[in-house]
């Protein structure tokens, strides 16, 4: 679906609520939210898309069809929301909320002369994380097969920092642990298949170790580099088999033991960051991973849309 099929399909807010409404009770049976009972359901005559609920209380519980979602709570109407979620599912690289604003909101001229988006930036921006947080497997089951796994390192180097036009207050080599102040991420990916990566506070055998127990299943075959902290993980409780390869010694591939597959979701992921966003902290990194992930595992899905808004 482009984004003129998009703003032909949903060209008012009617139909996009009928569509919401078909993927959140695909069955026609509005559950309450809060207790998820149907039977004590009632629509509400004067207000459309709004229900009581008797089960939860006497007085009964109200919930609307965005109650519960992402949606909940914002002045932006879903027709706003569908397209900025396809904006972001349609760029390999990710889409600045700045530039999302504009092509959604549109642009004027102040009296200056200087064109400006409409709307506002704080909004996009916030719908945006929303989105990201939406972007998620609820059905994941570890990796399986061969799976390449690596850690890379997110952010400038401390050392590069800066206080802006006061001297005194400059930041440069100052900064969190982790490699030169980075934030380290680490990764795995089923060859052909899903990317799993998460921000970890220090490369350790603890973190590590506890990355490998969650994501990746028993009865693989592992490629990692020559990495310290490899060698020393439980592979043996998990039936697994680690070889890895040494970089260093510029040694990339050997017969199948390679993390090709991984350094090319890691440059993309990097790329995304400096083009589009520019500057990612580190509390908000967890949601552009997940955005980054969620449109790799999906690739070739064309239900992505419909999924995002299913989990949101």
């Amino acid at each position: 679906m482009t984004l003129g099929e998009l703003k032909a399909r949903f060209s008012n807010e009617d139909a996009c609520r009928k569509h919401l409404f078909r993927l959140r009770w695909p069955d026609g049976k509005v559950a309450c939210p809060r207790c998820g009972e149907s039977k004590k359901v009632y629509a509400r005559k004067t207000a459309e898309y709004r229900w009581t609920c008797k089960s939860c209380n006497k007085n009964g519980y109200g919930f609307s069809l965005t109650t519960g979602t992402v949606f909940e709570d914002t002045k932006l109407e879903l027709r706003d929301w569908f397209q900025m979620l396809m904006l972001m599912l349609s760029s390999k690289k990710g889409m600045s909320a700045l530039q999302i604003q504009r092509m959604v909101f549109g642009e004027h001229t102040n009296r200056q002369g200087k064109l400006l988006p409409n709307g506002s930036y704080e909004s996009t921006w916030y719908a945006c994380h929303r989105l990201r947080a939406a972007m998620r497997d609820p059905g994941f089951l570890r990796l399986t097969g061969h799976i390449e796994m690596d850690e890379t390192f997110v952010g400038g180097k401390a050392k590069n920092r800066h206080g802006g036009m006061f001297p005194s207050k400059r930041k440069r080599g100052a900064g969190p642990g982790g490699k030169h102040g980075k934030v380290a991420v680490v990764g795995a990916i089923a060859r052909k298949g899903n990317v799993v990566c998460q921000v970890i506070d220090r490369v350790s055998e603890r973190t590590v170790g506890t990355f490998v127990d969650e994501v990746i299943g028993d009865r693989v075959s592992i490629s990692t580099d020559q990495a310290k902290v490899y060698k020393h993980l439980d592979w043996e409780s998990k039936d697994a088999k680690h070889e890895s390869v040494n970089h260093l010694r510029g040694e990339f591939v050997r017969g199948a033991v390679h993390t090709a597959n991984l350094d090319s979701f890691w440059s993309l992921l990097k790329r995304g960051i400096i083009g589009t966003y520019h500057k990612v902290s580190k509390d908000h990194l967890p949601l552009y991973l997940n955005e980054f992930a969620f449109r790799h595992n999906n690739r070739n899905n064309p239900a992505t849309f419909d999924r995002v808004l299913e989990s949101c």
